[in-house]
């Protein structure tokens, strides 16, 4: 198994530093220029140094610019020791054989969004925001960076072959409908697409016939009628992708709770181990430190765009609504026990598991209560 500790400080550290220093003042630079970077650095990377392709899930709009103006930064930050080499969603393989080419060595790297290894990594489901979970991107950062999230994922992915480097926020998703969604029995017959996995089961268990599209796919199953409702991001993806010509409706959950079934959308830097390997210890302390950079800076920007989206989507006549608490409720009652299944599949998910629930349950948090889960057994 592949060593899961982050490198310990202090290797060239006035270097180092003076490095990561420039990393987040290059990175504002590059949100700061949304319509494209200029990369005069791209020919010194190809000339001396390691480079990586890396496929995103992103199909288009602000999250595929600021994903490729990111990878674009990376050569001039590191003075072409690495480079990385973007490809959008099904540029090189498809959303879901993504896992397969990063292990297999076709991709370097991949920038997936975590829940789709479900089938495959059934912790998975607890490494991204669940129905009713963790419900702010800083208690996914606390789970990740100070309860032992990191360490768990990088040892899944390391039996897998490749490196888990780090987590990166999107924001909430929200659901695309044509005919308006009110409350959950609305939510009963429709055919829906949704990531799989537990949030999948949720909606089956209210009643949605749900179907596993990667993003790119959305809109034409959404246009020939295949689907009539869709789980994707936020805002700005959403409008870029045009599913306001294809819907009329938004769903969202209570004011002030954008998502019930994925309030947090995380997606990730996955690495394969050989390419991982082959990086300097420094490189390697370079590469983390600069997802974690990335993931605020990525957030930040996507929601800055989201709020212009949302203007847009009114102009467009687009009609959103809202579930009530007693959704909420309802909600937490089909989530809860499955919670337990998806946990109880293996033993990496449940420890995974106790951490969030421990949490949650916690004076910090307090989403769960001891009467919530008392029918409920963990199998650690």
């Amino acid at each position: 198994m592949a060593d899961t500790k982050q490198p310990k400080p202090g290797i060239d550290r006035r270097n180092f530093f003076k490095t990561a220093a420039i990393t987040g003042a290059a990175f504002v630079g590059a949100g700061a220029t949304a319509g494209g970077l200029a990369k005069p650095w791209i020919r010194t990377a190809a000339a001396a140094g390691t480079n990586w392709k890396i496929q995103t899930s992103w199909p288009g709009g602000v999250g595929l610019q600021i994903f490729k103006d990111w990878c674009g930064s990376i050569a001039e930050k590191t003075g072409g020791e690495l480079s990385l080499e973007p490809f959008g969603a099904k540029d090189v393989v498809g959303d879901f054989q993504l896992f397969d080419a990063v292990k297999n060595g076709v991709l370097q790297a991949m920038n997936p969004f975590t829940l789709y290894w479900a089938g495959r990594i059934p912790a998975s489901v607890f490494l991204s925001s669940y129905p009713l979970g963790l419900r702010n991107p800083h208690e996914w950062d606390v789970f990740y960076y100070s309860l032992g999230g990191l360490e768990k994922a990088r040892a899944l992915f390391a039996e897998q072959g490749m490196h888990y480097v780090g987590p990166i926020h999107h924001g909430p998703n929200i659901i695309h409908s044509k005919v308006p969604i009110q409350s959950i029995d609305d939510f009963r017959g429709r055919k829906m697409r949704l990531p799989g996995g537990m949030v999948a089961e949720v909606f089956q268990a209210a009643g949605a016939k749900t179907t596993l599209l990667p993003g790119s796919e959305i809109f034409p199953a959404l246009e020939k009628g295949t689907i009539d409702v869709a789980d994707y991001v936020g805002p700005a993806i959403n409008y870029a992708l045009g599913f306001h010509q294809v819907t009329k409706y938004i769903s969202m959950g209570p004011p002030g709770f954008m998502s019930l079934y994925q309030p947090v959308d995380l997606m990730d830097l996955t690495v394969g181990m050989d390419a991982w390997n082959a990086l300097s210890p420094q490189m390697k302390q370079f590469v983390e430190m600069e997802v974690h950079v990335y993931s605020d800076m990525h957030h930040a920007a996507i929601q800055k765009a989201d709020q212009e989206a949302w203007k847009k989507f009114d102009e467009a006549g687009t009609i959103v609504t809202r579930l009530g608490e007693s959704d909420v409720e309802k909600f937490t009652e089909l989530a809860i026990p499955r919670w337990y299944a998806w946990a109880n599949k293996d033993k990496h998910a449940a420890e995974i598991f106790k951490i969030q629930l421990d949490y949650m349950m916690s004076g910090s948090l307090g989403y769960v209560t001891p009467g919530m889960v008392k029918d409920q057994k963990l199998d650690l």
